[in-house]
């Protein structure tokens, strides 16, 4: 599958996980949660993408994860490989997801 633009909502569910770093573990974090969803991206067939980032201000890390159903997160938890790599974070932080799906994509206006 190759990611495309559309100038239409395309039904994505998105899943958004802030993940509040404790003092000096932001580093630590992020390979935490990079290594689950490089587990997930070589696994699991409902993952679509995914952008991770570090906040400048060094207490969050958060993903934001394209899926193609909202049922691909049950079927993420039920992995005990991928459950026992999540937990990790919480060695080094809390952390909250949410799952979305789009209801507006917005695009710059064309330049005259």
């Amino acid at each position: 599958m190759n990611p495309t633009f559309t100038t239409q909502p395309t039904p994505t569910t998105f899943i958004v996980n802030v993940i509040h770093v404790h003092s000096g573990q932001q580093d630590e974090a992020f390979r935490l949660i990079q290594d689950v969803v490089h587990y997930v991206a070589e696994r699991k067939p409902g993952f679509l993408w995914s952008n991770l980032a570090k906040s400048t201000d060094g207490l969050t890390v958060v993903n934001i994860e394209a899926i193609s159903d909202p049922g691909d997160v049950e079927i993420f938890f039920s992995d005990p490989v991928f459950l026992e790599k999540f937990r990790k974070l919480d060695t080094v932080s809390s952390s909250e997801f949410h799952t979305y799906t789009v209801g507006d994509l917005v695009l710059p206006k064309a330049s005259a």
